[in-house]
């Protein structure tokens, strides 16, 4: 919700308008994310005149303290939503980096692949504030991701095929 879509758009902030169009995709739950997007494409737009991007709700994945046994069921009708939007996206590029509503558009994206229509390149920053262990998502996609970017040298220690940059965030 909030420090995960301050963290993307700093990192966004970096990007050249090559990257374009941005399609952003949070749960419908989250109250404040759309806002904090639409202020930073707003501040692009004034750097880069040809600035496109898209808004995408899902349903959450997992609501914190939600159990294990239930969030196995939210996560499947998550990906099932998720399918035909990634489908209709067909990114080239998904960058995330850890709030639930990116594994299941990531797993969409995986079965794209894997159904020959689009590969897509998935990179997943771990947050900033996991220092010594994993996100739930960062456990999930460690396996899945093209990229795994860690912040701290404790986790790339931990987790060999994770690529260690220092803070990015």
């Amino acid at each position: 919700t909030g420090g995960h879509t301050t963290e993307i758009l700093r990192l966004l902030s970096c990007l050249s308008e090559s990257y374009s169009p941005r399609h952003y995709i949070f749960a419908d739950s989250d109250k404040m994310s759309e806002a904090k997007i639409r202020s930073f494409e707003q501040k692009r737009a004034e750097r880069f005149s040809n600035s496109q991007f898209t808004l995408d709700r899902i349903p959450r994945s997992r609501e914190v303290r939600q159990s294990w046994i239930s969030s196995v069921v939210t996560t499947l009708y998550s990906i099932l939503y998720s399918f035909p939007l990634t489908y209709k996206l067909k990114p080239d590029l998904i960058l995330c980096n850890g709030p639930g509503t990116c594994v299941p558009v990531c797993i969409s994206a995986l079965l794209l692949g894997l159904l020959g229509i689009k590969r897509a390149i998935i990179v997943y920053v771990e947050s900033i504030c996991r220092v010594e262990t994993l996100s739930l998502s960062g456990k999930i996609l460690y396996y899945f991701s093209d990229y795994f970017i860690v912040q701290w040298p404790a986790l790339k220690e931990k987790y060999p095929k994770s690529v260690y940059l220092g803070r990015i965030v």
